[in-house]
C-alpha cells in the first residue's frame, strides 16, 4: 500500500533517495523497483531488521539489481548522518506526527536535499485523526508509547515545510476506506484483538490491498479529498542563486 504518488515526485532511474521512517520498507521497495538507489532510514531496530531481510531476499531473487540498494540503518531524523544536498528526492512517510521536535527533523530532511530536488511528506489528516484522538486516549501520546504527538493541519504541514525552505507544489490525500476502520478500532479500543467487526474491516483492508479491484479504487477516489486519512504534501527545494546575485 503506497501513500506517496511517485509519479509527482518525479523519481527517474538512477535517482539517490532517502526514505527516512521507512517503517517495513513499502516505500523503498517500490522506489528500488522503478529504478532508483535507495537509502531507508528507521529508528526501529526490528523494523530496520527486516528491511534489510527484504531487500536481501529482493535481490537473491533478482527483483531488484544489488545497485540499486544502498543501505538500510538505523538513525534519527532530527541529526541525519548525512551530507548536505546529498540526495536526489527526500520522502517522510506517517513518521513526523510522532517526533516532538518536527521543525527541526524538517530541517535536517531539508539540508539533505539537493537544490532542485523534491520532497514528499505525509502525516495523518487533520479531521480523521481529530476523531481517533477523541474516541480514545490509548491511541496517541502519552499513553501510547511513541504514538502520535500532534494533529496536523494541511496549511501547518505546509507552513512548516516553506519556513524550511522548500516550495510547495502540491498535496492530496489518500485511503479513505481506513478513516472509519480506525474510527471503529479506537471506538472499541485500539489494543483489543477480539472484536470481530474490526477484525471483518481489516480483513476488507486487506483483500482490497491485496487485489486492487476496480471498484474499490473507484470508491477510494470519491472519497479522499473528503475522508483520506492521509495528506501527501510534495515539494521542491529551490535551486541555489547565482553567484553575485543580490540577497
Amino acid at each position: 500500500m503506497l501513500t506517496i504518488k511517485f509519479d509527482r515526485l518525479g523519481v527517474q532511474p538512477g535517482d539517490l533517495v532517502l526514505d527516512a521512517g521507512a517503517g517495513f520498507g513499502r516505500h523503498a521497495f517500490e522506489i528500488a523497483r522503478r529504478g532508483a538507489r535507495v537509502v531507508a532510514l528507521d529508528y526501529a531496530a526490528d523494523e530496520v531488521v527486516q528491511t534489510r531481510n527484504v531487500f536481501g531476499a529482493m535481490i537473491e531473487s533478482g527483483e531488484v539489481p544489488e545497485e540499486r540498494y544502498v543501505g538500510v540503518l538505523r538513525g534519527d531524523a532530527t541529526r541525519l548522518p548525512f551530507a548536505d544536498g546529498a540526495f536526489d528526492r527526500v520522502i517522510t512517510s506517517e513518521v513526523l506526527e510522532h517526533i516532538q521536535a518536527d521543525v527541526d527533523a524538517i530541517a535536517e530532511l531539508v539540508r539533505v536535499l539537493r537544490p532542485g530536488g523534491t520532497f514528499a511528506a505525509t502525516v495523518p489528516s487533520w479531521f480523521p485523526e481529530k476523531v481517533n484522538w477523541m474516541l480514545s486516549d490509548e491511541y496517541h501520546a502519552p499513553k501510547s508509547v511513541g504514538g502520535h504527538v500532534r494533529i496536523y493541519s494541511a496549511t501547518e504541514l505546509k507552513a512548516k515545510l516553506r519556513t524550511a525552505g522548500l516550495e510547495v507544489v502540491g498535496s492530496h490525500r489518500a485511503h479513505a476506506l481506513h478513516s472509519p476502520y480506525w474510527w471503529l478500532k479506537c471506538a472499541v479500543g485500539p489494543r483489543r484483538t477480539d472484536s470481530a467487526l474490526v477484525n471483518r474491516f481489516q480483513r476488507l483492508l486487506e483483500w482490497e490491498i491485496v487485489n486492487q479491484p476496480a471498484g474499490m479504487r473507484v470508491v477510494e477516489q470519491v472519497l479522499a479529498p473528503v475522508l483520506g486519512k492521509s495528506t501527501i504534501v510534495y515539494g521542491r527545494k529551490p535551486l541555489a542563486a547565482p553567484a553575485g546575485a543580490a540577497a
